[in-house]
């Protein structure tokens, strides 16, 4: 057997704490926000939640909803778009990984996808619920 290189050392211990620095949690911000930005601009689907969004916040302003609606209403739009981020980023990360089409890979994006619908079905509920009363009454 020819020389191997020897496995690399993992540190087991305890993590050095760093020195905070502004500099560094703004940058970490900065990354976010392309996170974000990248999001809205390469996905369809961050498009169509994002009118989803729109319209629910306009039917929210017309319709005059109370505090706590206004909470459902934006802790529902989180919901989908957060679980739309997380589903885009197991995409990509599942794409690069296995660039051929593979059974395992398919479940693991089914999955991801699965969260999304169930956010999304959610969010049309609460929608529903908030909405129809005041549209119907």
């Amino acid at each position: 057997m020819p020389n191997q290189p020897p496995p690399p050392v993992i540190q087991t211990g305890p993590l050095k704490p760093q020195k905070f620095s502004l500099r560094m949690r703004l940058r970490s911000f900065r990354f976010a926000w392309n996170g974000v930005l990248l999001f809205f601009y390469r996905e369809h689907n961050a498009r169509v939640h994002a009118v989803a969004a729109l319209l629910a916040v306009v039917a929210g302003w017309r319709l005059r909803i109370s505090a706590a609606e206004w909470t459902a209403v934006l802790v529902a739009i989180a919901l989908v778009w957060i679980t739309e981020l997380i589903n885009t980023a197991i995409e990509k990360i599942m794409d690069h990984l296995s660039p051929a089409p593979h059974p395992q890979v398919k479940e693991i994006k089914d999955l991801a996808a699965g969260a999304v619908l169930i956010a999304a079905l959610v969010a049309c509920l609460i929608g529903c619920i908030i909405f129809i009363p005041k549209i119907l009454p």
